[in-house]
């Protein structure tokens, strides 16, 4: 039998490219050597938009079709929205019982989200915990594995800790989960801040042609080259770091151009507008059809619920009466 991981995203906004080369080209290629479970995780995107979450459902749907348009296949993965498998708030329930604050204070995760989210109201009982249910979510599962990046790491040793905890209450319920490491390539927002849908510095996947040549347009280039003339320094610049994304073969020859000077930024942004516009073409169009029927987009979610809450109440079963519940 194969292994099996449990991954997902919070639906708080459109995804980028950030998901797309950070996370969902990863997710395609292991759907095939996984039985995998992909989560849309509205539970843990209402902890930091419980102020107004008015597009919350939208971006649940939009962000399904993203997942469908980029390639993970309903057929071959198992897609669902977190609320729709209420066992996920149970489970967080038992675990909220023995988890000490002290560990969930100390997660450097939850620190920069304070930090990065410094606007938001987010000092609240429900995001101090959002660990503990991100531990319930793996666990639910009994997943073998988890696909995370290096800085994700204390999140699945957090949930190893509190798997290793209920198992030393209740007896051995839980097994160790692995990381399944991902290299992430370095891709800064246009502005070359951390790409972030809270910073709006974003190329989204269902961006127009027109969107992101506007949005290429105002790249920060190579803060030393102010004049056409001025020979540039491309290992500085976020545009050639992206065409180092895109086009491999043609990197290259943008780093000499640039280093000689023989191009200038616009003409060298608008050259990676057209880049990236016609790589995100099949997407953008699959995405379009999958939203033009939002009640098939429902049913997959329906079906993958339906997949997930069977595995998740055979774990309940056995955790309900670890604990000692009737």
């Amino acid at each position: 039998m194969k292994k099996r991981i449990l991954s997902g995203m919070r639906p708080t906004g459109p995804l980028h490219l950030g998901h797309l080369f950070g996370v969902l080209d990863n997710w395609v290629r292991l759907q095939d050597q996984y039985e995998s479970f992909f989560m849309i995780a509205d539970w843990h995107a209402l902890m930091s938009e419980y102020e107004d979450p008015s597009r919350l459902a939208g971006y649940t749907i939009e962000c399904a079709a993203d997942w469908i348009a980029a390639g993970l296949d309903p057929q071959r993965s198992t897609i669902f929205v977190q609320s729709h498998v209420r066992d996920h708030l149970e489970l967080y329930m038992v675990f909220s019982n023995f988890v000490p604050l002290g560990w969930l204070e100390r997660c450097p995760t939850y620190k920069e989200q304070l930090r990065e989210l410094s606007s938001r109201h987010l000092h609240t009982y429900g995001f101090l915990g959002y660990p503990v249910l991100q531990a319930a979510d793996i666990l639910l599962y009994k997943a073998n594995a988890v696909p995370v990046g290096k800085d994700q790491l204390p999140h699945l040793e957090l949930t190893n800790d509190i798997a290793a905890k209920f198992n030393g209450l209740y007896g051995n319920t839980f097994s160790e989960i692995e990381p399944v490491l991902t290299k992430t390539p370095k891709l800064l927002g246009i502005d070359a801040r951390k790409m972030s849908k809270s910073h709006g510095n974003f190329i989204a996947l269902g961006d127009s042609h027109e969107t992101i040549m506007s949005k290429c347009a105002r790249m920060f280039t190579d803060p030393e080259r102010i004049k056409l003339t001025d020979r540039g320094h491309p290992d500085k610049c976020n545009v050639c770091t992206y065409y180092s994304l895109f086009k491999k073969d043609y990197a290259p020859e943008v780093h000499e151009y640039c280093i000689k000077a023989k191009v200038g930024c616009t003409e060298c942004k608008r050259g990676l507008a057209g880049m990236i516009s016609d790589y995100l073409a099949d997407i953008r169009k699959k995405r379009e059809r999958l939203l033009k029927d939002r009640g098939k987009i429902c049913d997959i979610l329906k079906q993958g619920a339906k997949k997930a809450s069977k595995v998740a109440s055979e774990t309940m079963t056995g955790v309900r009466k670890a604990v000692g519940l009737l």
